[in-house]
């Protein structure tokens, strides 16, 4: 199969990917070999790519926004029940279901976790394997393209939206336009929110107001009201003193990143007021259920550009300058 594999991270503009020939997996136990019809690109491959995320596997394919078709299963599974099936294959690929976090709902959380593209062959390929367990159905609605940007900008962007506490009617801030906050901003304006959002670029500005935005503008102009609640998708700690000053008293601001550069001192009127900074941290197979659900009752237009598996090197570094409207999809 061909596969754009990590071998060694280094600056995307290096290009460190390297497309190859392998043999095609074969599914473990309580796995299922899919078939890659389709793979978004995400911000988290970037920083797998670039070295940025601590101890990835060596020889690691990345991709984790995995839309397929199950094409075989291993041991301990019917083949009746999965081949055949179209799936998609998400961020958290598998835990150990016995810890405490796994046991209360938090299994996002697990320290045995592993997470597909940084920890677990991703779907930068032909074809991955995954336990059969962490699969998530797609909707017919969606072709294979829609699709794979919901597999983790969508799921992981719903996650931060709950976790703001957000309701229907108040005033939600995005922070960062990209794959993840275009597909959030129509599920909280499904809920009646008014949204307003902020980007350095004027493209992503335009973007938002298209899709509904009650106003856009740079991190670093204020809001005509202010917000009950925010989400930071940027890897930036400078937006976090900006996100702060433009929430009201008791709001939440949610940082939905990976990983991001230092938060800079802060000054304590900023989170007075019972103010809430909390960080986002994977999602559960019970989000992406959910989020699936509800993207296809909307439902959600993903805004996508196609390329060939080629061109991952060239489309991460695309994106590492704002340059992906919407989100960016790689075609095996």
């Amino acid at each position: 199969m061909k596969a754009q594999v990590l071998y060694r991270p280094d600056r995307i503009t290096n290009d460190p990917l390297r497309l190859v020939t392998l043999n095609k997996p074969e599914p473990a136990h309580g796995e299922v070999l899919v078939k890659v019809h389709a793979c978004g690109v995400c911000h988290t491959d970037l920083h797998v790519v670039e070295g940025e995320l601590p101890h990835p596997i060596s020889s690691i394919i990345p991709g984790h926004e995995v839309v397929g078709v199950v094409e075989c299963v291993g041991q301990g599974l019917s083949a009746e029940s999965y081949v055949g099936l179209r799936v998609g294959v998400p961020w958290l690929h598998q835990t150990c279901g016995r810890c405490d976090f796994c046991l209360r709902g938090q299994e996002n959380l697990c320290e045995d976790a592993r997470f597909t593209g940084y920890t677990a062959q991703g779907g930068y390929a032909d074809y991955l394997t995954v336990p059969a367990e962490f699969v998530v159905p797609v909707p017919d609605l969606f072709t294979d393209e829609q699709a794979a940007p919901l597999l983790c900008a969508g799921i992981v962007g719903y996650r931060a939206l709950r976790l703001t506490g957000a309701v229907p009617g108040q005033r939600i801030g995005l922070y960062g336009f990209g794959g993840s906050a275009h597909i959030v901003i129509q599920v909280a304006i499904a809920w009646g929110c008014e949204v307003y959002v902020f980007s350095r670029s004027n493209e992503h500005r335009h973007h938002a107001r298209d899709l509904g935005a009650t106003w856009a503008g740079s991190a670093y102009e204020s809001p005509p009201n202010r917000l009950d609640c925010s989400i930071s998708f940027a890897p930036s700690g400078a937006i976090v003193p900006h996100a702060l000053e433009h929430l009201r008293p008791g709001g939440t601001l949610a940082i939905n990143a990976i990983h991001a550069s230092p938060i800079p001192e802060i000054r304590y009127e900023l989170l007075w007021g019972e103010r809430t900074v909390r960080s986002v941290a994977n999602a559960t197979r019970q989000d992406a259920q959910e989020f699936m659900t509800l993207a296809a009752q909307i439902p959600v237009w993903t805004a996508i550009e196609t390329y060939d598996l080629s061109e991952a090197n060239t489309i991460l570094n695309r994106l590492k300058n704002s340059e992906i409207k919407g989100a960016a999809v790689l075609i095996p």
